[in-house]
């Protein structure tokens, strides 16, 4: 019985980590879908976040203790400071209109980028799971259902939104992904 209990207290607490993780995905997805974003790329985009949100812990898991101490605040700084340059970019492009070339989402190594800048905090969950016994099966799969659920969330309420936003969508998301970076940083 005690087991039990046990298992469902950590079942919740793994939830609400991986929550907390799929925030960071919902905050992108809601700047992206306010620039404009086809339905088949919030798949691909969002299926790009899910596996990431697998991948960045069980990557982080096998560094192990000694490299977690060293890289957990390094990687919350990466995170931060990308969705600052991602954000400020958007700024930047919205308001310069066509003259600028910005990161699209679409591509490849836009969709990885945006990936990477919402899941490398999960790098750093991994570190700090690997020293506890848990499932970790279980962890990053719910890691990874609740940042595609997420981001999938993001990017339909922003697209939605972003029709009655029209040229400022871009500019109004860049403001969102760059006070999340804020946010994280500081």
């Amino acid at each position: 019985m005690v087991e039990t209990g046990m298992h469902a207290g950590q079942l919740m607490t793994l939830v609400i980590i991986a929550l907390a993780l799929g925030m960071d995905a919902f905050s992108l997805g809601v700047g992206i879908g306010l620039k404009g974003i086809r339905l088949l790329d919030i798949l691909k985009l969002s299926a790009l976040i899910a596996l990431f949100h697998i991948l960045m812990p069980v990557m982080g898991i096998f560094t192990g203790n000694y490299v977690g101490a060293l890289l957990g605040s390094v990687a919350a700084l990466a995170g931060g400071g990308l969705l600052l340059l991602l954000g400020g970019h958007m700024i930047y492009t919205s308001l310069r209109g066509g003259a600028v070339t910005s990161i699209n989402p679409r591509s490849g190594w836009g969709m990885l980028i945006f990936a990477l800048s919402v899941s490398i905090d999960s790098f750093s969950v991994g570190l700090s799971l690997g020293m506890f016994a848990v499932d970790m099966l279980v962890a990053v799969l719910l890691f990874g259902l609740a940042g595609g659920c997420m981001s999938i969330a993001g990017l339909m309420l922003g697209r939605r939104v972003s029709s009655s936003l029209g040229e400022y969508g871009e500019a109004i998301g860049g403001v969102i992904l760059f006070t999340f970076g804020l946010l994280i940083i500081f």
